[in-house]
């Protein structure tokens, strides 16, 4: 395979970092690759080696050079995928919650991209060897529907998608917190945390825009089941999100801490569920939307919990009625 060359022109007025724009305009690369290609002299901004703390100006011209390493493989694993669609360009998947998406390492195996490439050999390659078909990323906890490129264009076509904003995502969230509204918009630019590590934060290092829709659709004493809606990609979205509105996601021990840890079951990992996924297909343009169920140990998690709920709530009337 040979190596791929992407080349932008800056028509932005506002300037911006170099591993910034380049992040922007090619999402399914990460910003610790783009930043690897600038310290080995890939990146050239106006045919001079960039730096990624160089801001560009509108009208410079960045050329990016991706290597292959044709002689590095993955190997395909023979673990079951949960296919929810399936044709010659793209497959749509449902991932199980502690599933890493694709491996950090050529060492590392049990992966999602392990999966796919046992039952289907021929992925796309734009994101590299690692992240062979991988149009966007869910957390290793979090469950739920994918879609995965078969080849380069319906890589990048669906990639323009998610950057545009026309892909419609869903998830469900069981957090501890009561909104102070039942359904809004929250709007909190997000970046890396000061304090380092996988953390992010409100309005940290770089920060981007960042935007959620959210609905509560049940609310218990302390509980409550959430749909959200993000209209963006960042890193931890929901979790800062929903923190922001008073909520702290159930099972989150990165941002929750022991917050949560009063719920009324033993939980496992963070309770979110991508349950819808909406775009074009690349090559017919037709609307698609999947759905993938709730997972069973979501759906206990919230069968305990209204249950408890239930509970409480009558021992209260009966206090007030005594």
């Amino acid at each position: 395979m040979d190596n791929s060359v992407y080349q932008f022109l800056v028509k932005e007025e506002k300037r911006v970092r170099t591993d910034i724009f380049l992040k922007s305009q090619l999402p399914f690369f990460s910003r610790s690759f783009i930043q690897e290609l600038i310290r080995k002299g890939k990146v050239l901004v106006n045919g001079r080696a960039g730096k990624q703390a160089y801001l560009l100006r509108k009208g410079d011209r960045v050329r990016m050079e991706v290597l292959s390493f044709p002689q590095l493989t993955l190997v395909p694993e023979p673990i079951p995928l949960d296919i929810l669609w399936e044709d010659s360009y793209l497959l749509v998947v449902n991932k199980p919650s502690g599933m890493s998406v694709h491996p950090v390492s050529f060492k590392q195996r049990g992966t999602l991209v392990n999966a796919l490439l046992y039952h289907s050999p021929h992925l796309s390659k734009v994101g590299g060897i690692l992240r062979q078909g991988v149009v966007h990323r869910l957390d290793k906890n979090t469950s739920g529907v994918m879609v995965v490129a078969k080849d380069d264009y319906t890589h990048l076509a669906l990639a323009a998608q998610f950057r545009k904003r026309v892909v419609k995502k869903i998830y469900l969230a069981l957090a501890r917190g009561e909104p102070a509204q039942d359904k809004g918009i929250i709007e909190m630019r997000i970046g890396r945390s000061p304090a380092g590590g996988k953390k992010m934060s409100r309005e940290g290092k770089f920060s981007r825009e960042a935007i959620t829709h959210y609905q509560v659709l049940k609310q218990w004493e302390k509980w409550c089941l959430l749909e959200l809606q993000p209209l963006t990609g960042r890193t931890h979205q929901i979790r800062l999100h929903l923190h922001s509105i008073n909520c702290l996601l159930v099972g989150d021990k990165l941002y929750g801490g022991k917050k949560w840890q009063d719920f009324p079951c033993k939980i496992e990992r963070g309770m979110l569920h991508a349950k819808n996924l909406g775009f074009f297909h690349p090559r017919e343009k037709k609307w698609m939307e999947f759905e993938a169920p709730l997972p069973l140990d979501m759906k206990e998690a919230i069968k305990i919990v209204s249950r408890r709920s239930s509970l409480v709530s009558r021992e209260k009337k009966e206090e007030i009625h005594l």
